[in-house]
């Protein structure tokens, strides 16, 4: 992985999307993702960056994440990597770009990220993940009124002695903050 690039915007770039958009499409296709519309507005807004993770010229990962300001919090909304891709720790290697990119750069305690609460082996999977990547899980249950299914928040903090909060409800007021203003119209 010595031809490995990382490279981070905040600026919608109709190409750079483009290049992403099958694997954000491919790793979630169901109604649980936002539109290529909410999208663009939320660059439009200046409230998001996309990350991407390359092997040479070939795009193997994308994340999409905002900054809450007031809790210092870097929130991963939606981290992938194409799918013939995975299991070779690209998704670790663009997990730590990025935390390095959120602690130096933007300045933050830490990153949130939501994920389904329903114990499915798929939703496990996904906890473990992000539990080897130094997230804790936290016990409370979020039931968001638009989707069916429960989220947990998992929170990760830079600092022992200034770590983020460990209570799922707070860390879901970021979350949930987050999610308003990328839905919000202008």
């Amino acid at each position: 992985m010595d031809t490995l690039q990382y490279h981070i915007t905040d600026e919608w770039d109709e190409a750079c999307w483009n290049a992403v958009e099958g694997i954000y499409e491919e790793a979630f296709p169901l109604d649980g993702k936002k539109s290529r519309d909410i999208i663009h507005r939320m660059f439009t807004k200046r409230m998001c960056q996309l990350h991407t993770i390359a092997q040479g010229s070939d795009i193997v990962g994308m994340a999409l994440t905002g900054i809450d300001q007031g809790a210092r919090a870097l929130i991963i909304d939606y981290l992938a990597i194409r799918g013939e891709a995975r299991g070779q720790g690209y998704g670790r290697l663009l997990l730590e770009r990025i935390k390095d990119w959120a602690r130096t750069a933007a300045n933050c305690k830490g990153l949130i990220v939501e994920v389904e609460a329903e114990p499915t082996a798929e939703n496990e999977q996904r906890i473990r993940f992000w539990e080897a990547c130094g997230f804790q899980l936290t016990e409370y249950v979020h039931q968001y009124i638009w989707v069916p299914e429960p989220y947990q928040a998992m929170a990760c903090s830079f600092d022992e002695a200034d770590p983020l909060p460990q209570d799922g409800k707070q860390l879901f007021r970021s979350i949930t903050r987050f999610h308003q203003k990328a839905y919000r119209g202008t």
